[in-house]
């Protein structure tokens, strides 16, 4: 199996580390598991204007087939004023409906509000449901402060141990439905 981590951000390093430390801990839970992190500051997606893919740069093609293709998908967003980032949101606008079918799209979002936790369960969750994307119930919101201010790392053990957990339910989820 292959999990792909999306990092919707465009600046700063917390949620992509976020998506890398979910990456990692499936990793070492299903040490046959394929990831990769991609990280949308070192693409060129273009803005989606509903044209065929094939319309796009290669960046975006690139993206969008490297995600299309993954068994199953973690997705990284911060929080900026109360909504997920506009290059999370334009690089899912690039996708069919049915592209997350059979597959387990897992949640993790950093931001400095605690109130912000809602925006994935009220924004993100119907997205990636809409797209056919099995959203499991142990998505991770990181408040900032569970950051070292210095490397950015996550210093908070409950957080740690939610981004295991999350880990863990979508192998369990992915392998039920790849088993069905």
């Amino acid at each position: 199996m292959k999990l792909v981590g999306i990092s919707g951000a465009l600046a700063g390093e917390k949620t992509s580390l976020a998506v890398n430390d979910v990456l990692v801990a499936a990793g070492l839970l299903d040490p046959s598991l394929k990831t990769e992190l991609i990280d949308l500051r070192e693409y060129e997606i273009e803005f989606a204007v509903g044209a065929p893919l094939s319309d796009y740069n290669d960046d975006t093609w690139d993206v969008v087939n490297k995600i299309l293709s993954a068994d199953f998908l973690i997705f990284g967003t911060p929080i900026y004023q109360a909504s997920i980032s506009g290059a999370l949101k334009n690089l899912l606008d690039l996708f069919p409906e049915n592209a997350f079918k059979h597959k387990v799209t897992g949640i993790v979002a950093t931001g400095w509000s605690n109130k912000h936790f809602l925006v994935t369960e009220y924004q993100l969750k119907p997205v990636l449901s809409f797209f056919k994307g099995l959203v499991p119930t142990g998505n991770v919101f990181i408040h900032n402060d569970s950051f070292n201010e210095e490397s950015d790392e996550i210093i908070d053990q409950d957080v740690a141990g939610r981004i295991q957990k999350l880990a863990n339910e979508m192998i369990y989820l992915q392998r039920a439905i790849n088993d069905r």
